[in-house]
């Protein structure tokens, strides 16, 4: 395992055979600080990836008849099976269309992968697809959205990746999955492992604005639920919603089938099942990372798994990483993510 890579420092005595896929880190210059990381990586842009997409609904739960939204990027049929498919899951109030989720794609793409990018329930516009919230336990949804491909086109390899919200989620189903075929890699870039302390964090006055910010999103999208399904929602009596946690604690675990936030935290958290994952997985952490938070009995459940490279740096914000270097290159975590499936799976220049 390796950890702060800003220093190129290895601190633990079994150190793998990285073949080239782990580079240092060094933060741009001015960047050093997390929040200024955090803030800036959310607004740079990408080159535009401009290679159309095939959109479809993929039905993941025929309980309630819920469907998701992918963008998928197909490489030419002939080839098309046999080549790497990435699936991606991106954060919370996040879409297919996330700066990171394109960043990764137009990487992905580059080297001869099939994309998909998916949309959680509700993300992307598609409200209307479900009559159910989102959150961070639908590790199934994804899980369909492999089956629905694998079957379709015969996919032979399929990795995931996620990014925070979306990190948990792919790293819970790998957990539950063991190594079950097609699933062959694994990537999450500062991943909600731990729930709780991760939403209480972002209760802190110096995250409240991140906070705000996503508290916003989820209650207007909780009004437009209400608005699609009346009877199903009631938006009255609820009183205050001041942080998520009490979002997640009045409204989701409400509608979501749990007992109340804590619960919740508990049964979606990968942390539980992250012992059990037995394909080849990196997971990427900041020090500096403003709200996620990773227990250490958790960080010693990825220690002890070998088919995991937990990878610390000491700078990076949240899902951030702009490097030092030029060009599209500032992208760290993304050049990072591919190189590793890449050299995990030994595709090579997309042949």
């Amino acid at each position: 395992m390796i950890t702060e890579t800003s220093e190129n420092k290895v601190i633990d005595n079994l150190v793998r055979d990285l073949s080239g896929w782990l580079t240092p880190f060094v933060p741009h210059r001015g960047l050093a600080n997390g929040h200024l990381q955090t803030i800036v990586g959310n607004f740079l842009p990408r080159p535009p990836f401009q290679h159309p997409a095939v959109a479809e609904t993929v039905e993941v739960d025929p309980a309630d008849g819920s469907r998701v939204l992918c963008h998928c990027h197909w490489q030419p049929e002939p080839q098309r099976a046999g080549r790497l498919t990435v699936l991606q899951v991106h954060g919370l109030e996040g879409s297919s269309n996330s700066r990171y989720i394109q960043g990764i794609a137009a990487r992905a793409w580059a080297q001869g992968m099939n994309v998909i990018c998916m949309n959680m329930r509700n993300c992307g516009d598609t409200d209307a697809l479900t009559p159910t919230l989102y959150h961070s336990g639908l590790s199934g949804d994804a899980g369909a959205v492999m089956r629905h491909f694998t079957q379709k086109f015969g996919l032979e390899r399929v990795a995931l990746v996620g990014y925070s919200m979306g990190g948990n989620l792919v790293l819970k189903l790998a957990g539950e999955w063991g190594k079950g075929v097609p699933l062959v890699a694994v990537a999450a870039v500062c991943p909600a492992i731990d729930l709780a302390p991760g939403s209480d964090a972002l209760h802190e006055p110096a995250n409240r604005l991140y906070e705000w910010r996503f508290l916003r999103g989820l209650m207007r999208r909780f009004r437009r639920k209400a608005a699609l399904f009346p009877g199903r929602y009631e938006t009255e009596g609820i009183g205050p919603v001041r942080s998520i946690r009490e979002f997640d604690n009045k409204i989701l675990a409400r509608y979501s089938d749990f007992r109340d936030a804590d619960d919740y935290y508990y049964r979606a958290a990968a942390a539980r099942v992250v012992d059990r994952i037995a394909v080849p997985t990196l997971i990427l952490c900041a020090q500096d990372d403003p709200f996620i938070r990773l227990l250490p009995e958790t960080r010693a459940r990825l220690f002890a798994n070998p088919h995991i490279d937990l990878v610390e740096t000491r700078h990076g914000g949240h899902c951030a990483y702009l490097s030092c270097d030029p060009g599209n290159e500032i992208h760290w975590a993304e050049a990072t993510v591919v190189r590793y499936l890449l050299s995990a799976t030994r595709e090579s220049d997309g042949n």
